[in-house]
């Protein structure tokens, strides 16, 4: 753990040194998905991100509890404090349960995110769940003076905590530019102010999902979740809070302001963010109707797709550039990835095949030792992982000169090649080596996942639901036939 890691910390726009409050403890918070829709490219940059941070921590030799929640309540249209729930609107289309949507759809991420080879956090915790500790930091709020109720509802008091507090330091905004640009909305009339942001909201007598509060039976708003599994699973102070660089404004702002008021004292040491995932420029996002989801490029069914791509091909797309920055997606972008990775398994394939060269006293043309030294200090700076990628691709080039017998290497330091190729590949940047079994496995789950869902339906005798499932298949040349053992499914 003696290592020299620096961060960049969103709330001082700076890189700091990485120093834990409680060493060799490492609390790390990073919100996770709202499960209404299958999960896109722009889902797996931030899974992958802090799947990087959460490898290299360990492999320091930190004690990481790692906690990314899944959003199943409270998360409206829009991401303001009106509309419907984003959950309950998918169970009304497809006439559910609210939690059979949530379930489906956290079932599907959690799927995806293995063929990412993405490590599960060390707790997993649904918004749905936590309700009692929610309320119970809306009390804190409350006598504190920072909220108010409405009609059941009630609001946090953004012009009062920004008297004393700045709201706006995470993001960089300015209050008064808020006011100036938020329009006022007949159907906000109850906040006090348009910035002031939902902590609880009483639910319309069409609203599915409810629970009992003090103030009216409603649901939590989206904001207060995070704060409030934050504080059960890492306590009031905490190390590391991440997120997509989307969420900086208004939800993790907001995020701060109720935490400062309910404990008194700010929450999280560094903040960190990773950048978008573009399609021409513009963010890949639902709510924008421009993304691709990772069954498409999984299987290549996408108009924008040319080709299929691995699972593994999508994760070193997303490592090959750094966390910060932008990342814009083409499939020219994807089958350099494509080839990229190809060209790193072949070195790993010919440096198994390598023998020290004779005479074992024959020296090293190279430095392997600076080598990997090159790599640890690019992880220590941020996370630079296509610096790592840089210099071991390298790696590969000397693996080349000495099979091709134009450089020599000694015993000891092939054993160190070896070693770094290992824990930076596999075990820091959590790339693996794919073979077409493992692409069938994907298909095989998720084939066994679809059919699961289609025999629950048939059961329920919702024979729509179940020919929707069947001709969907078929769009995509898959057939299903059922038989006495089951169905058996298989592709034109």
């Amino acid at each position: 753990m003696e290592s020299s890691l620096i961060i960049y910390n969103t709330l001082s726009r700076t890189k700091e040194d990485f120093q834990p409050l409680n060493p060799p403890f490492v609390g790390m918070y990073v919100c996770g998905p709202t499960v209404y829709g299958d999960p896109h490219l722009g889902h797996a940059r931030p899974a992958i991100t802090f799947d990087l941070v959460f490898r290299y921590l360990q492999h320091l030799g930190y004690k990481v509890r790692y906690v990314r929640n899944i959003t199943d309540v409270g998360h409206l249209e829009n991401d303001e404090d009106e509309g419907e729930d984003k959950i309950a609107q998918k169970a009304r289309v497809e006439q559910l349960e609210p939690m059979e949507v949530a379930q489906y759809y956290s079932d599907r991420y959690f799927l995806f995110m293995e063929a990412l080879n993405v490590k599960r956090p060390s707790i997993e915790p649904r918004a749905s769940g936590h309700i009692p500790e929610q309320i119970e930091m809306i009390l804190k709020i409350i006598d504190a003076g920072y909220a108010y109720v409405v009609n059941g509802s009630v609001y946090f008091d953004v012009i009062k905590y920004n008297e004393k507090y700045n709201y706006g330091k995470l993001s960089g905004r300015i209050l008064e530019d808020l006011l100036s640009n938020t329009r006022e909305l007949e159907k906000q009339a109850e906040k006090r102010n348009p910035v002031d942001f939902a902590l609880w909201k009483k639910a319309q007598p069409e609203h599915i999902m409810r629970w009992a509060a003090p103030w009216s039976e409603g649901f939590p708003g989206w904001h207060l979740e995070c704060s409030a599994m934050g504080n059960k699973y890492l306590g009031k102070h905490f190390d590391i809070h991440g997120g997509g660089m989307d969420l900086m404004f208004p939800h993790h702002e907001s995020e701060i302001a109720q935490s400062r008021i309910a404990n008194s004292s700010d929450s999280v040491k560094y903040w960190m963010h990773n950048n978008m995932i573009t399609i021409n420029g513009q963010k890949m996002g639902k709510s924008l109707g421009n993304f691709i989801t990772l069954e498409e490029f999984f299987t290549g069914k996408h108009p924008g797709l040319s080709q299929a791509y691995s699972p593994m091909t999508i994760r070193f797309f997303i490592l090959q550039a750094h966390y910060r920055s932008t990342l814009d997606f083409s499939n020219e972008a994807l089958q350099a990835a494509e080839k990229g990775f190809k060209k790193l398994l072949s070195g790993i394939e010919t440096l198994r095949k390598i023998l020290p060269s004779y005479p074992s006293d024959t020296p090293s043309n190279f430095n392997i030792r600076q080598l990997m030294d090159n790599c640890y200090q690019a992880m220590n700076d941020d996370f630079n992982s296509p610096m790592v990628i840089a210099n071991l691709f390298e790696g590969v080039r000397i693996i080349n000169s000495v099979w091709d017998k134009k450089e020599t290497i000694s015993l000891p330091d092939l054993e160190l090649l070896k070693n770094m190729f290992g824990i930076f590949i596999f075990d820091i940047l959590g790339l693996k080596e794919e073979s077409p079994e493992d692409q069938n496995d994907v298909v095989k789950g998720l084939m066994g996942l679809i059919l699961t869902i289609r025999k629950d339906v048939r059961e329920k005798k919702d024979f729509s639901t179940s020919d929707q499932i069947r001709d969907a298949l078929q769009n995509l040349k898959i057939s299903v036939k059922d038989t006495k053992e089951g169905p058996v499914w298989t592709i034109d």
